[in-house]
């Protein structure tokens, strides 16, 4: 992987063909030493927001040193990179096999899930001649509302809080430690949305009168795009933070977050080229099958820029972006603001895509990814501006 300040130097440099990620491992690690410093609890990254092994190491390197894992290849993956990593694999419903080598090979203790099928799954996959476990970590997994979210995960998974006494009291039975678990869903716009979950997770503990030890309150922290700015995330963190005091746990009890977008999206931007101009629309050679599939089907609005040695005085306007398949379906209607004398031959950055960017990108029609580069300079937009974090490395796992 070679260096490059920016997008500019990548264009001037080597007139890429194909799309480009630049990635930024100082912004990951602000993002992490943010979190690391802030959160009222233990970070742990959710892996599925991108799975890139340099990402990876520098989350390690900046001191995460939990990650929640969602499939055995995942489990493989950051066990192969950071052997002293703790792995929590956070899928409610896993094959039994999964968990087996998790568990045997790997040394995975935390499990969530949200049925007694599941419970039961885990607890023969994981016993050894016919002895059930004695040091699991189980986190039950409560439906909440994604209300505040923009995008849901609040119908796949999940049990009513009304409905998990039995759940709970039969996971407290086979788990040394026993969690609840939730998620808010994808971009949390308020931090309401962890003070609604912890009610329910209050209403949950009562029903069921159980002792908790764990209470993760997932993922959903929200990046910055357009149209999406929401507060500070220490507001977020001071809401969880007094919710997680005033439930009745365990006096020693843990609070953990799963942060997937917030610790990745400012660490990678894609350097696209634009093929062809038709009125408002752009072709481009990257779309919803490479890393711009949020663009196209949850219409999600990404920052852009154009790339260009001598800056354009035109007005800007909103464009549509074709990407380079074959199919009608790979198109991504923004608008994405340019200036309005864009042409064929132009290069575009879109920024923002360390998050389920190169995680969701295909190989269809035979357009694949391009370079990956080192940048230096800032990534598009941030939520970590004022951070007042620690600037040193912390060389946590290996």
């Amino acid at each position: 992987m070679h260096e490059n300040h920016n997008a500019l130097g990548v264009v001037l440099g080597h007139k890429p063909t194909q799309p480009v990620t630049l990635v930024r491992p100082h912004a990951a690690h602000r993002a992490a030493r943010y979190f690391i410093e802030k959160f009222p609890g233990t970070s742990m990254y959710a892996v599925k927001a991108n799975p890139s092994p340099e990402l990876i190491r520098a989350l390690g390197q900046a001191g995460i040193t939990h990650f929640d894992v969602a499939s055995i290849a995942e489990v493989r993956l950051v066990r192969a990179l950071l052997p002293a990593a703790v792995l929590c694999f956070m899928h409610p419903v896993k094959g039994a096999e999964a968990i087996a080598e998790a568990y045997h090979m790997h040394g995975v203790r935390t499990f969530s899930l949200d049925s007694l099928s599941e419970l039961d799954k885990i607890v023969e996959a994981t016993s050894s001649d016919g002895v059930a476990a004695a040091d699991l970590t189980l986190c039950v997994r409560l439906r909440v509302s994604s209300s505040h979210s923009k995008l849901s995960l609040a119908s796949k998974f999940g049990i009513a809080a009304e409905e998990s006494g039995p759940l709970l009291m039969a996971a407290r039975q086979a788990a040394d430690a026993l969690g609840i678990c939730f998620h808010v869903g994808s971009q949390a716009m308020s931090p309401q949305a962890y003070a609604d979950a912890l009610a329910l997770v209050r209403t949950a503990i009562v029903g069921a009168g159980v002792t908790v030890d764990v209470v993760d309150v997932g993922g959903g922290f929200p990046s910055i795009y357009p149209g999406m700015e929401p507060g500070a995330l220490d507001g977020y963190f001071d809401v969880i933070g007094r919710g997680f005091e005033a439930l009745p746990v365990s006096y020693s009890a843990e609070l953990w977050c799963e942060p997937g977008r917030a610790l990745s999206a400012e660490y990678a931007s894609v350097l696209v080229r634009v093929e062809a101009r038709k009125d408002d629309v752009l072709y481009i050679n990257d779309g919803a099958y490479g890393a711009l599939f949020d663009a196209a089907h949850v219409a999600w609005r990404f920052p852009v820029k154009l790339v260009r040695e001598t800056e354009s005085h035109t007005r800007t306007m909103g464009f549509s972006f074709y990407g380079p398949t074959c199919d009608d379906m790979d198109f991504m209607r923004g608008p994405f603001d340019l200036p309005a004398d864009i042409a064929a031959g132009d290069y575009i950055e879109v920024g923002m895509l360390g998050a389920y960017g190169s995680a969701m990108r295909t190989g269809f029609n035979g357009f694949t990814a391009g370079e990956t580069v080192l940048a230096t300079d800032a990534p598009m937009d941030t939520a970590y501006d004022d951070a007042e974090v620690s600037p040193s490395k912390v060389i946590a796992i290996r």
